[in-house]
This record gives C-alpha cells, structure tokens and sequence, in this order.
C-alpha cells in the first residue's frame, strides 16, 4: 500500500462518519482503522462502504493499530485529544495530520492548538503523563502547521476568530455541511414525525435515571413520539423507556445522521444538548424540521 494514502483512525461512528466525508473530497480511496468499541462501529462502517464510501480497506483494531499507522505517514485523526493518538504521535511521527470531527470536542481541540486551553480532553483531571504527553503533541502539530501539512475539517461552527486564529498558525481549516451523507442517503419515511434522541448522561453517570425518565416522559405526554436511543444506553434504561405510553423504540444500529438523512418530512426533533442538533441541522435543512433542547435536573 502507498505510504502517502492516508489512514483514517478513528473511535466513534460520528468520527467514521466524518472519514466517509473527507475521503469523498479527495483524489484517491483512504484506509480507515476503526476502533471496535460497540456493534454500531461495525454496522456503520459497512453501511458507508454500502453508501460507496471511498474506503479502499476498513479494518478492525483494539488498541494502536501501530503497524497501519508506520506504513501512512498522513494520518487523519477522530479523537485529536485521544492518549493513544498522543502517544503514537511522539513514537512514530506523521508527516501530515488532518483532523475529523468529534463532536463539539472539535471546538475544544481548535482552542488548545491555539493555546487558549489546557492539550486535554474538557473537564477531565489528566495524569502527569498525559498532561506531558499533550503538551508535546501540540507543539507537534505546530511544528505541522507551520509547515502547511495540518488540516482541520469540521461541520460545527467555529466562527471567524477561531477559524483565523487557525489559518495564522499554518492549518488549514475546511467547513462542510455532511453533503456527500446527504446525497448518499437511503429514502426514509417516519411513521412517528415527533422524535426524541436518547442520550448517554444517565450511563454515564451524569444525571440520574430517574430524573431522565421523568423527562421522556413528560416529553411522551405531549404526544406520540419516537425514541432513537443512544448507542450506549444500557438495557435496562432501553426497557424502562419502551414502558412508557406514548413511546415507541427505534433502534437502527447506526448513527442517527445516516437514519435521518434520507427524511424529507419536518420532524419536530427533541434532545438534551447533543453535537446531533448540529449535525441534524445540516441534514434537515430545508425540511421545515424544528429541533428543540430539553432540559432536566436531578431534582
């Protein structure tokens, strides 16, 4: 395989996502190293190859996929803030980095290469190591910058002093609005056009369970409404919410982007603060979709 084909690693069914994107951009296939971190990384990278995905290989990886990332020196990165990617970067250098989107950690990520934070990922207490190890990537990607091989391609809005403060280091910065999920995109008709995105917050300990249900359900009382659950919601979270009257599960599998993307209906379309109500946004445009964020406490 060619070493300047570049490989795309990435965590997350957003970030492939985000591969699937860039790589339609571009004059040759990439190779994408996916982690397998859930049955809906697999899903999504088949379903993009499907779509017709310029993926020349997508291939499975636990751990540093070490030897994919020594034979492509251009690495295109999900997880900019990721302490494998740190590490990987301080032992075998690339030539050229661009970035993928991860969500609003996108936004992070442009304000630490500019230094106005911490090379560390938002609200988590890091380790000496990591906190060594950020420092050093960053001065990296500078050092890449400065020499026009650092990229950052993103759907989610970092406005004008951000994007120029970028431009002045050497990056190149590139905004796009998920054109190629949007033209790629299987027809889809709803039966329910009230939809509710689940969330992540109650696995992840953040707010309780019993508060989050109070808010599905409260939403449900308003009318029927569709539930697309999150891919980490956990099994007794899923049962709880199916009990309520006015709920209907919808699990595809996949990203709710590639779900929503063929619908042309307006949807009123219903979450708690989620990178989704960008990405939906560009995906529903010119549907007359209305999408609304709740709130909750742990009250």
């Amino acid at each position: 395989m060619d070493s300047q084909v570049p490989i795309a690693w990435v965590e997350s069914p957003l970030q492939l996502l985000g591969a699937a994107e860039w790589a339609s951009g571009l004059d040759r296939p990439i190779v994408v190293a996916h982690r397998l971190t859930g049955p809906q990384m697999e899903r999504t990278a088949a379903e993009l190859m499907a779509r017709g995905a310029r993926f020349a290989e997508c291939v499975p990886y636990y751990g540093i996929p070490w030897e994919l990332l020594r034979k492509h020196r251009h690495w295109a990165i999900g997880d900019g803030f990721s302490g494998q990617f740190r590490l990987a970067a301080s032992v075998t250098r690339p030539q050229q980095v661009t970035f993928l989107d991860d969500g609003s950690h996108s936004i992070a990520l442009a304000d630490a290469l500019l230094g106005r934070i911490p090379y560390a990922r938002p609200n988590i207490r890091e380790s000496r190591s990591s906190v060594f190890l950020g420092t050093l990537t960053r001065d990296r990607m500078l050092g890449l910058a400065a020499r026009e091989r650092l990229t950052i391609t993103t759907a989610f809005p970092f406005g004008d002093d951000r994007t120029d403060g970028l431009r002045s280091l050497g990056a190149r910065v590139g905004h796009h609005t998920l054109d190629w999920v949007r033209e790629t995109a299987r027809p889809r008709v709803l039966t329910c056009t009230r939809v509710l995105l689940g969330s992540s917050l109650p696995s992840d300990s953040l707010v309780s369970a019993e508060s989050y249900l109070r808010w599905v359900s409260a939403e449900a009382a308003a009318g029927e409404m569709a539930y697309f659950p999150h891919r980490r919601e956990t099994p007794a979270m899923l049962k709880a919410v199916a009990s309520l009257p006015g709920v209907s599960i919808h699990d595809a599998g996949l990203p709710i982007e590639l779900v929503l993307a063929g619908t042309t209906q307006p949807l009123e379309l219903i979450s708690l603060s989620t990178s989704a109500q960008v990405t939906l946004g560009h995906l529903l445009r010119g549907t007359r979709s209305v999408l609304r964020t709740g709130t909750l406490t742990n009250a």
